[in-house]
């Protein structure tokens, strides 16, 4: 049975992993008769969000892995101790952890840096020959994990796209049901919640993408 990595970002859509992205990647990889393993980095969120008024909680702080405990129920990992050659593919959903926690793209662009722990087993699970998947905002990390020149996609977002080209990233534009491979760097992206407007919208891309991935491992 292939064994699906599956780096989660905290919980909830404004300061972690995507709640939705995240529940139908773990179905999509169970209806394909593979196994997921999700972990996460061992470090505190960017900022807490308030999820009901949607702004930042003063004074809060959380933990990526802590709370990303949350939507593995419990069964997640350190990143840090984990090894790639345990894993036959990576995937990263989206939601604005990606984008806070696991890189700081939110804050910096195109100048962004990776945290380190989720650079190292990315980059071990690509030199493996090994398939990865990012989805919604996290393919912004393609170019700077897989080197100039990746394919990807984020949706049609002119300004992100604009990021990901100056990181030295191919992007390109993509629907909602679709998804983006470059074939030679075995990296599959989709836009999902860059573009979903329901979660049945989002579940299109995912699902397709989760395929490829788990075909490809």
């Amino acid at each position: 049975m292939k064994k699906i990595a599956v780096i989660l970002s905290g919980c909830g859509v404004f300061d972690g992993s995507e709640i939705y992205e995240s529940v139908l990647t773990l179905l999509r990889i169970e209806q394909n008769n593979a196994q997921y393993q999700c972990m996460a980095p061992d470090i505190e969120q960017l900022h807490v969000i308030d999820h009901l008024k949607g702004d930042v909680a003063e004074g809060e702080s959380r933990n990526v892995l802590v709370e990303a405990a949350r939507l593995a129920r419990g069964d997640i990992l350190d990143l840090s101790t984990v090894n790639a050659a345990d894993y036959d593919a990576l995937i990263i959903p989206g939601g604005f952890g990606a984008a806070k926690n696991l890189c700081d793209f939110a804050v910096n662009g195109a100048q962004c840096e990776i945290n380190e722990t989720v650079a190292r087993f990315t980059r071990e699970i690509h030199k493996a020959g090994k398939p990865v998947g990012l989805i919604c905002i996290a393919p912004a990390m393609t170019p700077l994990l897989f080197g100039e020149g990746t394919q990807c996609t984020i949706g049609t977002d002119t300004d992100t796209a604009a990021a990901i080209e100056a990181m030295g990233g191919q992007h390109q534009s993509c629907p909602v049901d679709e998804m983006i491979i470059d074939t030679e760097k075995r990296v599959v992206t989709t836009p999902a919640y860059m573009l979903a407007e329901s979660i049945t919208e989002a579940a299109t891309g995912i699902n397709k993408l989760v395929d490829a991935v788990i075909e490809m491992a």
